[in-house]
């Protein structure tokens, strides 16, 4: 029998096993902060400990570079095992030391009250740095603290507070330390339908997520973190001014293109695997609605542009009036020809909004404040003109077509229209509707309806969308009961990936994400403010 746990508040995991002949515990972490001395630039620390009895227990050390290149040299140094590609290398310590090589398991057997310590540290371009067990250990109990010091300023009272604390711990864990960009997913090609093609790299920072990230620690008081990623874009960005890549790689760089391994077998057989990503190629009006409304919550908060922000926001929103009329391809990115999509074009106007909102306290010429709201009223008078349905009163994924799009459930927040207004609650209950995939799940957009031809699973972060847009529609029991609902289908250990199998519950696609985290933040906050907002008498 096997249970797993994070230590309350932090990121170090504990695993325990009880066998036939004994328990054992399993404490496993990533040292937090590595800039105070001299240590490696990774270094993860485990204990394995004898709690009862007797255990008998294999270790393999086989350590492996792009998709499984093995070490170019293996040898013992200053009690270590190294192994070596060149540029980078990987070091094994052991306590008590272990006489364990690459590629073949080691046996061992510790009777209560044994333990013993590993730890594996990288270096890559640098020089390789050893770190005594003993002294390993207490650097991981140092992280824990630095974990409980960081989640005790968490200012959070609401429903779900486990959840939304380990979301937001998953949240830092995907941001790369140094450049502060977020990183959507850890992993690349974990398939969204076991077996199919739909595998897609996600070891990159999409502007998008980001400013969704961004939103979600603002509103947890979280602001050196929501400042960071608005500064990383402000950098990344600056070689593309005005236009936001959809992607960037982990140092500010756009993504690289994408390209397919077919030496690597895959996660149950699911081929291709992918190595970067074609969206970055791609043109998506609705990247600039994220982050001009990300410089907006930031002002909202108390946090004041800097020059060079606030010129990069006067850049993005003209661009918006400039391109606003083409196709582009849409938040979904599917691999179709660019269409006129809706969504896209509420974030153009979004973006528009929020920029006129931030000219009321920033510097702004007036001829370019007149042509942001001339373009704001056409774009608006464009929308509802041919993004409407009007025969059944909702809002559609596309000019022309009576699909639905999950990405529309964030119409209540964008503003276009009061939530009084007879199509907003149609669209909301027109997804909830025509987008069931069961149990509070939702597809993005009807099955079969792209160029890829499989089915996907139901995309966790639309959920959590619809718990915001309940809430803003006053329905809050119906969003706090989906909330709950949705809170409970995480990992183990309160995790989540990007979509949901819904027959069986299993989590598809890249794991952990930080979209669906970041929807869960904000989700909880939205159903915070709309009870706070119940229980005070009108004014």
């Amino acid at each position: 029998r096997t249970e797993r746990r994070y230590r309350l508040g932090t990121a170090i995991l504990e695993t325990e096993w009880d066998t036939s002949t004994g328990r054992a515990r399993l404490t496993d972490g990533l040292v937090a902060d590595v800039s105070h001395e001299l240590l490696p630039q990774l270094l993860l620390v485990r204990r394995l400990e004898a709690l009862e009895g007797r255990i008998d227990a294999e270790v393999l050390f086989d350590p492996r570079r792009d998709f499984g290149q093995a070490p170019q040299r293996i040898r013992r140094q200053a009690g270590a095992v190294i192994a070596d590609w060149g540029d980078v290398a990987v070091l094994l310590r052991t306590a008590p030391n272990l006489r364990i090589l690459p590629g073949g398991a080691t046996e061992l057997q510790i009777s209560q009250g044994d333990r013993v310590t590993f730890v594996v540290s990288a270096a890559d371009r640098a020089p390789g740095v050893f770190v005594r067990p003993e002294r390993a250990w207490e650097l991981l109990q140092a992280s824990d603290r630095w974990w409980r010091d960081w989640t005790s300023q968490i200012e959070y009272g609401g429903s779900a507070a486990e959840s939304v604390t380990r979301s937001l711990i998953t949240l830092r864990l995907l941001t790369y330390a140094p450049s502060g960009a977020p990183v959507a997913a850890p992993t690349t090609s974990l398939p969204e339908v076991m077996g199919g093609d739909r595998n897609w790299d996600y070891r990159f920072s999409w502007p998008r997520d980001a400013s969704f990230g961004l939103t979600a620690f603002l509103g947890l008081e979280c602001r050196q973190e929501a400042r960071a990623f608005l500064h990383w874009l402000s950098i990344a960005s600056r070689l593309s001014r005005p236009r936001v890549n959809v992607l960037y790689d982990l140092e500010g760089r756009p993504g690289i293109a994408e390209h397919e391994r077919r030496d690597v077998p895959g996660y149950h057989g699911s081929l291709p695997v992918r190595i970067g990503n074609a969206a970055c190629d791609q043109h998506q009006l609705d990247v600039y609605g994220w982050v001009v409304g990300a410089a907006w919550d930031l002002h909202r908060g108390g946090e004041r542009l800097t020059r060079h922000l606030w010129n990069a926001v006067e850049a993005w929103s003209d661009l918006v009036c400039r391109q606003w009329h083409e196709p582009d391809a849409g938040i979904w990115e599917r691999r179709d020809p660019p269409g006129q999509h809706v969504h896209s074009k509420l974030m153009g106007w979004k973006a528009l909004d929020r920029a006129l909102g931030l000219a009321e306290t920033y510097p702004v010429r007036a001829s370019r404040r007149a042509r942001w709201r001339a373009e704001q009223a056409a774009l608006a008078e464009d929308i509802l003109a041919r993004g409407v349905d009007h025969e059944r009163g909702v809002f559609v994924g596309q000019y022309g077509s009576s699909d639905l799009d999950a990405a529309l459930l964030m119409l209540p927040e964008i503003g276009l229209l009061e939530t009084d207004d007879p199509r907003v609650p149609r669209t909301v209950d027109a997804i909830s509707s025509d987008l069931a995939a069961g149990n509070g799940l939702l597809y993005r957009y009807p099955q079969q309806r792209d160029s890829l031809g499989s089915g996907e699973g139901a995309f966790l972060a639309c959920s959590f969308w619809m718990v915001n847009a309940l809430c803003s529609l006053g329905r809050l029991d119906e969003a706090i009961e989906l909330f709950q609902s949705l809170c409970g289908r995480s990992n183990d250990v309160g995790l989540f990936s990007e979509q949901i199998d819904p027959p069986t519950g299993a989590h598809l696609g890249n794991f952990p994400q930080a979209l669906t985290h970041s929807s869960l933040v904000l989700a909880a906050l939205a159903i915070q403010r709309a009870s706070r907002a119940s229980a005070t008498p009108p004014a």
